[in-house]
């Protein structure tokens, strides 16, 4: 599995036929096609489990080639949030939506409120928040036909920007890395290069300094890497990821684009460890793929959908009413669920992906003798 739940835009999407879509929604609890010829609204509500509670994960608003594309990803995004919320210790199923079309044209409120009815309609089986194409304003407006929309704004009782608690998990499960091979929980002394200093990588970047590590950073945008370096001018700077890759690193940190593990990448690292805040890191899946080519080199790779996952944390805290510092609380325990997967991982010679995988599915299947969750009353 060893995916996250939501990958760039630019990450292509799985070649798919009819049989493997149908096999993938036979492991579905519920897959729910909704219309709404008023709005134009065509959209795929996945739920993969909700063998530990709600399904939650984000709605992508995507203009995908057809509908069996959009369903492709629907249901492979779902199963990852499954695991996410499970390998993360949420009470939380995995579910995950997408509205078919082009955000920048097709978006409407109209179209929003239309799809927020038809959450509602699943009775808090499935609750929604941001992802690719959809933003804070947007769940806002979901928020307007159904209680089950998270990710919304302060002013409107919600988190606000996730990408806070998602760089301090990231700087968690880094912490962890530290502790298992060099037997403290500290990146000090240690260099950190992050490839992409948007909010995240950004974010992540005060956390390292503060923590003592030396930060080197890449980024393609040069407007972003110069504020950072003028709030932070003991940062180091290299032109492009390739020369991030080849530096002499102890810990290689992509939070950037999906995809960012390829076999070229994976041959050129000289750091110790993968720790970083982008989806879906992992180019090749399976045996041989990118996570055994890592292994096979000796370097520690944290799962991406288990370090950043302070996100879903963050607005999973909004159906209690949301609390920073409980999420925060949330999110700092991302060290211990990362030592967990890593020591793991060691014990039974296998690769931490795989064993965030096991963890995961242990879990869940811990739950399933209970069924389906179904709302109160």
């Amino acid at each position: 599995m060893t995916t996250s739940s939501s990958p760039s835009p630019s990450t292509p999407l799985p070649a798919t036929t009819p049989a493997t879509s149908a096999a993938s929604m036979a492991e579905h609890e519920q897959v729910v096609f909704c219309h709404d010829r008023a709005t134009g609204l065509r959209a795929i509500i996945g739920i993969y489990s909700t063998a530990l509670g709600p399904a939650l994960g984000g709605t992508r608003f995507y203009p995908y080639a057809s509908e069996e594309a959009a369903l492709a990803d629907v249901l492979r995004l779902s199963r990852g949030m499954a695991y996410k919320n499970a390998v993360a210790g949420l009470d939380l199923g995995g579910g995950k939506a997408v509205i078919i079309g082009d955000p920048a044209t097709d978006k409407t409120p109209e179209l929003l409120r239309a799809y927020g009815r038809f959450v509602e309609s699943l009775g808090g089986r499935y609750v929604t928040a941001c992802d690719v194409g959809t933003y804070v304003a947007d769940m806002d407006v979901v928020s307007e036909t159904t209680r089950f929309a998270t990710g919304r704004s302060e002013a409107n009782g919600g988190a606000g920007d996730s990408s806070v608690l998602t760089a301090y998990g990231v700087f968690q499960g880094m912490r962890a890395c530290a502790q298992h091979l060099w037997g403290e929980p500290t990146l000090k002394g240690r260099t950190v290069g992050i490839a992409g200093v948007g909010k995240v990588g950004r974010i992540l970047t005060g956390h390292l300094l503060e923590d003592g590590a030396h930060v080197v950073v890449t980024d393609v945008n040069e407007q972003a890497v110069a504020a950072l370096k003028a709030a932070h001018p003991e940062i180091d700077v290299v032109a492009e990821t390739a020369a991030l890759v080849r530096a002499d690193l102890d810990v290689y940190a992509p939070c950037a684009l999906g995809g960012a593990l390829d076999e070229q990448t994976v041959a050129s690292l000289r750091a110790t460890v993968v720790c970083g805040g982008a989806n879906n890191q992992l180019v090749t899946e399976g045996p041989g793929g990118t996570a055994d080519q890592l292994k096979a080199r000796g370097i520690t790779y944290a799962p991406d959908f288990l370090v950043n996952a302070g996100g879903v944390i963050q607005v999973s805290d909004e159906l209690h009413g949301f609390d920073f510092e409980r999420a925060k609380k949330g999110a700092t325990a991302i060290f211990d669920h990362t030592l967990e997967v890593l020591e793991t991982a060691t014990a039974r010679d296998i690769t931490p992906a795989a064993a965030a995988d096991h963890i995961a599915e242990e879990r869940m299947a811990a739950k399933a003798a209970g069924g389906i969750w179904l709302p109160a009353g």
